[in-house]
């Protein structure tokens, strides 16, 4: 029995350390798009405020964050926040999509690339 637990202990190291990476560089992604967008970066780590700010980022209300806790209605959400953000980078809504798919990835493209934020015209007005 020992031998499984220590089997499993020496597997879950690695998994652990590969999600701790994959974190940090989420947190940075998103802390650059949130930089760029005028927002303070630091909004990156504080729970449900980064759900407000990317809201805010994608040009809808700030109350949208609630949506994000309704079960099926946070898919759409996301779906919806994840394109806007990626049109208001000059980004199409394809790219939007596979933000939802390969968030880290492609927060990192917007966030350390060379895309410049434009406010989304239903903000402006």
């Amino acid at each position: 029995m020992s031998g499984i637990i220590a089997a499993s202990s020496a597997l879950s190291t690695p998994f652990m350390v590969g999600s701790a990476i994959v974190l940090v560089l989420e947190i940075l992604a998103f802390w650059m798009i949130f930089f760029k967008a005028g927002r303070p970066g630091w909004a990156a780590i504080i729970p449900i405020y980064n759900l407000y700010t990317m809201c805010k980022v994608a040009g809808r209300p700030g109350w949208w964050w609630i949506l994000f806790l309704i079960p099926f209605v946070n898919i759409v959400v996301v779906f919806i926040v994840y394109i806007e953000i990626a049109k208001a980078f000059g980004k199409g809504t394809f790219f939007g999509v596979m933000m939802v798919v390969f968030p880290m990835i492609c927060a990192l493209i917007l966030g350390l690339g060379s895309s410049t934020y434009t406010l989304p015209e239903r903000a402006r007005a």
